[in-house]
């Protein structure tokens, strides 16, 4: 019984932060420069932002945005140039079309 226990209590510690993004007011602050592409076929992820936290859990490509760092599993930096980047994403409007279009280093790393 007490292993089942701790079993619960760590799954649900686990989730509550799976998939979390929290977007940083300064470069300093992120552990991933971002930028936003015009077009999908550029970008090396293509991003589904999901409505409940629950839903981005153990997805590179599912987003839920918090709004306190200390509740994220990522911290970003929207930059302006495509060239200060460390990865590109395109925001899609159906979770189907989410997911990696190249293979990048950081696959894997962003839940």
């Amino acid at each position: 019984m007490k292993k089942l226990l701790v079993v619960l209590i760590l799954a649900a510690f686990t989730s509550a932060t799976a998939g979390n993004v929290y977007v940083a007011d300064y470069e300093s602050y992120a552990d991933l420069n971002v930028y936003v592409v015009d077009y999908e076929s550029y970008a090396d992820l293509s991003v589904y932002v999901v409505d409940y936290e629950s839903y981005a859990r153990d997805e590179d490509a599912l987003w839920y945005f918090v709004d306190y760092e200390s509740y994220a599993d990522v911290v970003i930096y929207y930059v302006d140039y495509e060239s200060y980047a460390d990865l590109k994403v395109y925001f899609v409007d159906y979770e189907s079309y989410a997911g990696w279009n190249k293979g990048h280093p950081w696959q894997g790393r962003l839940h």
